[in-house]
This record gives C-alpha cells, structure tokens and sequence, in this order.
C-alpha cells in the first residue's frame, strides 16, 4: 500500500468511528432496536457489494454466451433458459440473432433484420410462400453477402425474408447443413465443419 492509499484508509476508519459514535450517542434510548436496523441494512449492503462482486458468474449462469473455436471450427451454443439455442452471426457485417430451428428448411430474416443487414425493402419480392405454425406468409428470396460467426463464415448464401411478424430470424437447415457434425452435449449445441 502506498502512503496515500494508507492516509485514505485511516481517514475512512476515523470517518467511521466518528459516524458510529454519533449514531450511538443519538440513540442510546433505543439502542437495541437501532443495532437490529443498523444489522438488517448491514447485511443487505453486503448482499449488494456480493452481487457486484459475482455479477459475470450470476451473468454467465443465467445469459450464458455462445463460444467459437475456431482452430477446431466449432461453435457452440449453450442452452438458454426457454430451452432453445440461439446463434448471433454477422449478416452482411451486421449482428443478428438467430433461433436454431431444425425445423425451418431455410435461412428466414425478419424485415427488421434484413434492413439492418443492409437488404432494402424495395428490391424485396414476396414471390415465395412458407407454411409456419401460424399459417401461409409471404417470403422473399435474397442472396447474403456473408454469414460470420466469428472466423467461421459463408459466403453468398441463399435466404428468406419474412413479409410477417417475426420476432427473431431463423437459422434453418440449410445453413445446418454446411457443418459435419451436430451434437448436442451438456446442455449445449456443438456445430463442427
């Protein structure tokens, strides 16, 4: 410790001294009851400073993050807590997050993240239909620059832009594909090329 690190130590420590004694002073009448208050928001203070202090463990553990390895061109997925796997990807150099959906056969952006990809709404042609759980709606065809998660990306892909309402993009079967193994282990999807 340096000598001022030191001087501002002592300073807090008197500084204490002197609150707590003034704090007595004012309710010795009371006392018993004050050191109950004075215990409860001490512990809660601490339960405070402990929260701070393990904030990326509670995060990890609740929001746990996608990894890439890409020496062994890996990624992998944990489970969220509504139970699917979700993938952030570079689309056209904007991120988007996907749903992993073995069940979609294709690549499918919303309108919201195709704009942000950089796909305008004019050059969009609702020729296609897709048949979801809620019914027919209109897609349109497009071609994606770049699709990178991390090192690992494609180029030129075929996909899907959702004339509907969509919450998030599906990552579909198509993209899948493109990986040689599909595995999932420890409450996570490993995608391997």
């Amino acid at each position: 410790m340096s000598e001022f690190q030191i001087g501002n130590l002592f300073y807090l420590v008197l500084l204490g001294a002197a609150v707590t004694m003034w704090f007595i002073a004012q309710n010795r009448n009371s006392l018993g009851r004050t050191l109950q208050h004075a215990m409860v928001w001490g512990l809660i203070f601490l339960g405070v400073v402990a929260a701070v202090g393990l904030w990326s463990d509670i995060r990890s553990t609740v929001l746990p993050q996608q990894s890439v390895l890409a020496e062994q061109g890996q990624i992998k997925l944990p489970r969220a807590p509504d139970g699917h796997y979700y993938l952030t990807a570079d689309v056209n150099g904007h991120p988007t997050r996907f749903v992993v959906d073995t069940g979609a056969t294709e690549i499918v952006l919303s309108a919201e993240d195709a704009r942000a990809a950089g796909i305008a709404d004019d050059d969009l042609i609702f020729s296609g239909r897709a048949y979801s759980a809620n019914g027919p709606v209109a897609t349109a065809p497009v071609t994606l620059e770049s699709l990178a998660v991390g090192p690992i990306e494609d180029r030129n892909l075929r996909a899907w832009v959702n004339e509907g309402e969509m919450n998030i993009s599906l990552l579909g079967m198509s993209y899948l594909q493109r990986y040689d193994r599909i595995e999932i282990t420890d409450g996570a999807l490993v995608l391997t090329r």
